[in-house]
C-alpha cells in the first residue's frame, strides 16, 4: 500500500467539515462493506458523514452496520457543508452514478477514490488504488492498519464481508494468500464468518431458484467467439415475484460451466437499458478489456458494463463489435 497516500487521506478526513461516502451504482457486498466500514470509523471519531447511493441498495446485506443511513436523495449535493467525498470500489465516477454531480460542485469538494479495479480512472485529488487486490475491503484493511484505526468486530465483519463476495468465497480469481492471511486476521477481531455466509451464500429461495431455472434453461454459446451467454427480463422478475438481488450470483455461476472461453449473462433494466456481465477462468481471456469496449470496465476475469440497447437486440450488438476486434 502506498503508505504516503493513506497518511494523506487519513489528515485529509481529521481537516474535513463534513464527508460524503459513496459506493457504485448496485453496490455489491464489497462496496457495501467498505462504506459500512468506513461509517463505523467516523462515528467512532465523531466526524459528521452521510453515505449516498444513486441506487437502491439490496436488503441480502441487511446485517451490516448503517445502512439504513444511505440516501438517494440527490438533493445532498447542493448542502454546501460537504467537503470531502470518499468513492469506494468504481473504476469512474460514471459507474458510481455521481459524475453530474461531482462536475457541478467541483471547487469546493476534495475526492478520495479507493479501489482496486484495473481499469480505474484515477479521478480523486487523492487515489488509493492497488490493482493486485483482491477486493476494496482488502485495502481498507491496510489502511486501518497502517494508520492506526482499530479494527472491532463491526468494521471485522464489514471488511471479511467484502474479501468473501469478491473472491465468490475463496473460489476465483481473486483469491490469493494475501487474501486468506487478511481474512485470518479479521475472524480473530470478531469478523463473523457465519453471519455472512448465511445471508450472502444461503439465501437462495424457491422462487429465486425457478428464476434461475429460467435463465439458465436459455444457455447458448456463440461458437465463433466461444462465449456462453443467456439472460435475465424483468418479466422474469414480475413473473417468479422476486427483486433483482436474487439473481444475483447468476453471472459467478457461469464460470462454473466447462464450456466457453468466457460467459456473458445479460440483464434487462427498468429504463430499457441492458447490463452485462462477463465471467472468465481463463488466463488468457480479458473480459475487462471486453466490457470496456462498451464502457464498462472491471477485471480481467469479471468484469460489466451498462448500453443503451434493449435486451432483445443487445446480444447482436455486442457479438457484431467483439467479432470486429477479434
Amino acid at each position: 500500500m502506498p503508505h504516503r497516500i493513506a497518511k494523506q487521506i487519513f489528515n485529509a478526513i481529521q481537516k474535513s467539515r463534513r464527508i460524503l461516502l459513496v459506493p457504485h451504482k448496485n453496490p455489491d457486498g464489497d462496496a457495501l462493506g467498505s462504506v459500512a466500514s468506513f461509517m463505523q470509523f467516523l462515528r467512532s471519531i465523531e466526524k459528521p458523514h452521510t453515505a449516498f447511493c444513486s441506487s437502491p441498495i439490496s436488503d441480502r446485506l441487511n446485517y451490516l452496520p448503517h445502512l439504513e443511513y444511505i440516501t438517494n436523495d440527490k438533493r445532498i449535493w447542493d448542502d454546501p457543508s460537504y467537503d470531502l467525498v470518499i468513492v469506494f470500489d468504481s473504476g469512474d465516477l460514471r459507474y458510481a452514478g455521481i459524475a453530474d454531480d461531482i462536475a457541478k460542485h467541483r471547487s469546493r469538494l476534495k475526492i478520495i477514490n479507493i479501489d482496486h479495479h484495473p481499469t480505474n480512472e484515477l479521478f480523486g485529488d487523492l487515489n488509493l488504488v492497488n490493482t493486485s487486490a483482491s477486493s476494496t475491503t482488502e485495502i481498507l484493511y491496510h489502511f486501518f492498519k497502517y494508520n492506526d484505526i482499530t479494527i472491532t468486530s463491526e468494521i471485522a465483519t464489514c471488511l471479511l464481508t467484502g474479501l468473501i463476495t469478491d473472491t465468490d468465497n475463496f473460489t476465483n480469481a481473486a483469491t490469493s494468500i494475501t487474501s486468506f492471511s487478511i481474512s485470518s486476521d479479521l475472524i480473530s477481531h470478531g469478523g463473523n464468518l457465519n453471519l455472512i455466509r448465511g445471508w450472502v451464500f444461503q439465501d437462495k429461495s424457491i422462487k429465486a431458484l425457478k428464476l434461475w431455472g429460467t435463465v439458465l434453461s436459455r444457455l447458448k454459446k456463440h461458437e465463433d467467439l466461444d462465449i456462453v451467454y443467456t439472460y435475465i427480463t424483468q418479466d422474469d422478475l414480475q413473473e417468479h415475484n422476486v427483486n433483482e438481488s436474487e439473481a444475483e450470483g447468476l453471472a459467478n455461476f457461469l464460470n462454473t460451466i466447462g464450456d466457453g472461453k468466457a460467459g456473458l449473462i445479460l440483464k434487462e433494466l427498468p429504463d430499457g437499458k441492458t447490463k452485462g456481465s462477463f465471467r472468465t477462468t481463463h488466463d488468457n481471456v480479458d473480459v475487462g478489456a471486453m466490457s470496456m469496449l462498451f464502457g464498462g470496465g472491471g477485471h480481467k476475469k469479471a468484469a460489466g458494463f451498462t448500453i443503451d440497447v434493449p435486451y432483445h437486440e443487445a446480444f447482436a450488438y455486442i457479438f457484431t463489435k467483439l467479432s470486429e476486434e477479434k
